[in-house]
């Protein structure tokens, strides 16, 4: 015969107690209507997801591509230390790779570096919207208007001896944001990052105007030069 303790009884009832307690809180902490308002929140979210994912599959749009077609250099001064006075002009020529997409450009701004430091100041650019399929030119001018450059005593010394060799690095860098647009859809702003690496003809005594390209390294590649694109 089993015999149930009276201690037993009461455990029984205290965790009986707690668990209506439990449920109850629960109930009124998240009442059924409230749980059903989380539910069709979720249940969109997803739905959206699943949609913005299938727009993604049939678009996918390609980043816009970037390559310089020539350059002048105007002036190029490292007489004045630790000071530079530069001012040249890129061709550059945008292509929109998508049937589907365009993109909107905004808060465009391009400047050249020479070793890493920057020897022009940041040149702002005006707004652009691109259709698909289609090739827009840019020749921005950058520096001139007598702006000195703060430089360091290496890339004063390194640009003489490379203008004595015949061929100077130089990076043209165009920072942004870029928008996608693909029929009524259009995405939010993203950045946009544009280096292009070139190698310029560029001699001591130069006459002010068109330098040839030389792509990146001596004698290494040919204009258009492709320009590394991160949007």
């Amino acid at each position: 015969m089993t015999h149930h303790h009276p201690h037993d009884e009461k455990h029984s009832e205290v965790v009986k107690g707690e668990k209506t307690s439990y449920w109850r809180r629960y109930k009124i902490k998240y009442p059924p209507r409230r749980r059903g308002i989380s539910m069709f929140l979720v249940t969109l979210l997803i739905l959206a997801g699943i949609t913005a994912l299938i727009v993604w599959l049939v678009y996918r749009p390609n980043e816009p591509k970037f390559r310089v077609v020539s350059a002048a250099v105007y002036d190029l001064n490292t007489t004045t230390p630790p000071f530079l006075f530069a001012n040249m002009q890129f061709t550059l020529i945008t292509r929109n790779p998508n049937k589907r997409v365009s993109f909107y450009y905004d808060r465009l701004s391009a400047f050249v570096s020479y070793r890493n430091q920057a020897i022009t100041p940041p040149t702002m650019l005006p707004p652009l919207y691109q259709e698909t399929k289609s090739t827009v030119a840019l020749s921005p001018v950058l520096g001139g208007a007598g702006v000195p450059v703060p430089v360091s005593p290496e890339v004063s010394n390194g640009l003489g001896m490379d203008e004595a060799y015949g061929a100077v690095p130089l990076r043209l860098i165009l920072t942004g944001r870029i928008k996608y647009k693909a029929g009524s859809i259009r995405t939010d702003h993203h950045d946009i990052y544009v280096e292009c690496d070139m190698l310029v003809g560029l001699k001591k005594g130069f006459t002010a105007g068109p330098v040839p390209l030389l792509g990146v390294g001596v004698g290494v590649g040919s204009p258009p030069i492709d320009c590394k694109v991160d949007a």
